[in-house]
């Protein structure tokens, strides 16, 4: 990061301050402090990385032009999160009619969408690791295959440490629902894939290095900054 991002850095209102004079180091530092955040958001809602690279540069676009309207109810993070969240399920009902979510909850078929885990080596060896690639490439498939109100609360309590408030907020629903959700996306999950859940997690649906600087990139273009 160079010295110019470091000095945006210390200060959020002033951030905030350039980008919506559209300074382009200061919109650049917003996207990459939320790159990775918001591209698991968007994935865990549309399931697909190059999609969710699309709805998250569509949502960027949308921030960045109406951010006049931010007015500091929210954390800056929360605000994006919740275009991004707009975007995605726009995009999922271009795609597919809506699923209804009481249906989903109630169904027992569910349980036999999640793809089992295999037997874990503890030795830190080549084949170990080679074990823990898999084992995340199976964890992101197996969160892929979750109903989206489950997944979609999974990554923002697990994935992403959310508080339950937080989660509530982020989707609107009342913190029982959130608590509920969780308890029930860990259950279609099974009890295997628990013991592997939090290691594993830090690496599901990483979005940096060159990924990151190509959306940066592409935003910064469409908004006239390049």
């Amino acid at each position: 990061m160079d010295v110019s991002l470091l000095e945006l850095s210390t200060d959020d209102d002033r951030l905030l301050d350039r980008a919506r004079q559209k300074d382009r180091e200061a919109i650049r530092l917003i996207i990459k402090q939320h790159n990775r955040r918001l591209y698991r958001i968007a994935r865990s809602i549309v399931r697909n990385d190059f999609d969710a690279e699309d709805v998250l540069q569509e949502a960027y676009v949308r921030a960045f032009a109406s951010l006049d309207g931010f007015r500091g109810e929210a954390r800056i993070g929360t605000w994006l999160a919740r275009i991004v969240i707009h975007e995605a399920l726009g995009f999922i009902r271009r795609r597919r009619p809506a699923i209804d979510i009481d249906l989903v909850a109630a169904s027992p078929s569910l349980h036999a969408e999640i793809i089992p885990f295999p037997g874990a080596n503890r030795v830190p060896d080549p084949e170990t690791t080679m074990a823990q690639t898999e084992i995340r490439v199976l964890l992101e498939r197996a969160i892929d295959r979750l109903p989206p109100p489950f997944r979609e609360v999974l990554i923002a309590r697990l994935v992403e440490g959310m508080s339950v408030a937080d989660t509530a907020e982020l989707f609107g629903i009342p913190s029982q629902t959130v608590k509920t959700r969780l308890f029930r996306a860990r259950a279609l999950l099974r009890a295997e894939m628990e013991r592997h859940i939090g290691p594993a997690l830090d690496n599901v649906f990483p979005f940096d290095g060159e990924r990151c600087e190509r959306l940066t990139v592409s935003v910064l273009t469409r908004l006239g900054l390049a």
